[in-house]
């Protein structure tokens, strides 16, 4: 592999204002993302203390909010009593109100209607359904994927288009990722000695990566802090939500599926109504395998996890529309959580139940290790580019408390997304893909570590095959047959 480019993190700066919240700030969820959310509030935004509120269902965590004088409210939000508990909050004295919903199970689109309805800001890490969603055996597998909770949302855009701006799905993944395609695609296009400025809109951004020759993208990640404690049967221990890993990883395997991709999963399906820019898989995808690659490993298995993003790229880098357009590239999550989180999910599947003990790592439990998150965007005239955050607990732990490496690339785009938010008030319902990428890693490099650009010629035939026959297509090595493990 070649390091063609290194974008380092600022030196630590003294807390710096980016922005101004003049009304009340009513926070839903205070578990490891609004703990570690909670002093990038306090760095980076005006705002008077006293009108913040925090809501979650479980108060162990309440202290950090006593000792600085912020209300709490212990309570669950249902679809019956939302409203009621959420209205009064924001609407609260002077000024626009910002809902900063870091929760799980309450729904992401009920509360983020309302929140508009109020004329407040809104910003979320995932659109989450109501409690019960994602285990519900009444609905079809469709109906309880990703794809069916986006559309959701951009059915709402359209009924109610414009308005205070609202951003969905800005964490990590989905979120920080988006940008880091944009920032890559340009990157690739310049090493290919392709000119051209920066896209204007999502029609030059499609033709650019069309242009580029990218056949498809990994949102490829490799966790590899450890504990320093060994994991105890009957946990299932994670770096970040729980029952968020669970909840997605129950879900059917979703991908954005590509123009290029000559061969469909016996049990792959189709969406009949919507963009049609994804497909999903009759398994759970924390139970599908995938090849991919990340810097530090190398060559990896991954777990195909459905997420928002594997959607909302590769339909916003479409050319043309529906089952058959021009050019679109194939986009899924390539997920290799840490050993504990790999353990905990082969001990889930292979008890046919969850594990009745939950456990987040937090900073003070983790010996070493790096969240390392990027974009690997392959199948171009120089094979694969990976693009992202290379973050280590050590220099977490410097950078702000109550968080892991992991946690922080997710809080820090929070901080983002809000930042953007407060200077584009009034956007309506917006995407990560649809913000401006460059101001939004400008504002969350700091807490990124290093940043890097790396090119390999690994491809998913490497090694391939070996000792067994495969079904493989030796043609063209980025077909999604070459990059599925089938047993």
């Amino acid at each position: 592999m070649t390091t063609v480019e290194m974008t380092s993190n600022s030196p630590l700066t003294p807390a710096k204002i980016l922005g101004r919240i003049d009304g009340p700030i009513v926070m839903i969820g205070f578990g490891s993302i609004g703990r570690g959310s909670l002093p990038l509030l306090e760095r980076h935004f005006e705002f008077d203390r006293k009108r913040l509120v925090v809501i979650d269902p479980d108060d162990s965590n309440r202290k950090l909010l006593d000792d600085r004088g912020i209300r709490f409210i212990q309570a669950e939000l249902t679809p019956d009593n939302y409203k009621e508990l959420l209205q009064p909050l924001l609407t609260q004295g002077e000024g626009r109100g910002f809902c900063i919903n870091l929760s799980v199970d309450v729904c992401s689109l009920d509360v983020m209607t309302l929140a508009r309805q109020l004329g407040c800001l809104y910003i979320d890490t995932v659109i989450e359904p109501w409690l019960g969603f994602y285990f519900d055996d009444k609905v079809d597998t469709a109906a309880r994927s990703n794809y069916a909770l986006r559309e959701a949302l951009l059915a709402e855009r359209k009924r109610n288009p414009g308005g205070p701006t609202a951003v969905s799905c800005c964490g990590a993944n989905p979120g920080m990722v988006s940008w880091f395609v944009k920032k890559a695609l340009l990157n690739l296009a310049n090493d290919l000695g392709i000119k051209v400025e920066t896209p204007k809109n999502r029609a030059e951004w499609a033709a650019l990566m069309q242009k580029a020759g990218v056949k498809g993208i990994h949102i490829a990640e490799r966790d590899t802090q450890r504990a320093k404690a060994p994991k105890k049967m009957g946990t299932f221990i994670n770096t970040w939500s729980v029952e968020g890993f669970v909840s997605e990883g129950m879900q059917p395997a979703e991908l954005g599926w590509g123009s290029h991709e000559k061969w469909l999963p016996a049990n792959g399906m189709k969406h009949k109504e919507g963009c049609k820019a994804a497909i999903y898989i009759m398994q759970p995808g924390a139970n599908t395998r995938v090849r991919s690659w990340c810097p530090t490993p190398g060559p990896q298995f991954a777990l195909l996890v459905t997420h928002n993003e594997a959607i909302s790229i590769a339909d916003y880098f479409t050319v043309g529309s529906g089952d058959t357009p021009e050019y679109r590239p194939t986009c899924h999550y390539a997920y290799r959580p840490s050993n504990d989180a790999l353990l905990s999910v082969d001990e889930m599947f292979g008890s046919g139940k969850v594990q009745d003990t939950f456990h987040i790592l937090d900073e003070n439990e983790i010996v070493d290790g790096r969240d390392e998150l990027g974009v690997l965007l392959y199948g171009h005239a120089k094979n694969a580019y990976w693009f992202g955050s290379q973050l280590t607990i050590e220099e977490t732990r410097k950078l702000a408390p109550y968080q892991n490496a992991t946690g922080m690339q997710v809080t820090s785009a929070v901080m983002a997304g809000m930042v953007w938010a407060l200077e584009n008030p009034d956007r309506g319902i917006t995407e990560a893909d649809e913000m401006d990428f460059d101001r939004c890693l400008e504002l969350q490099m700091q807490y990124l570590g290093p940043v890097k650009g790396v090119y390999t010629d690994w491809t998913p035939l490497a090694g391939r095959p070996g000792l067994f026959p495969e079904d493989l297509d030796l043609e063209d090595p980025w077909q999604f047959r070459n990059i599925l493990f089938r047993q």
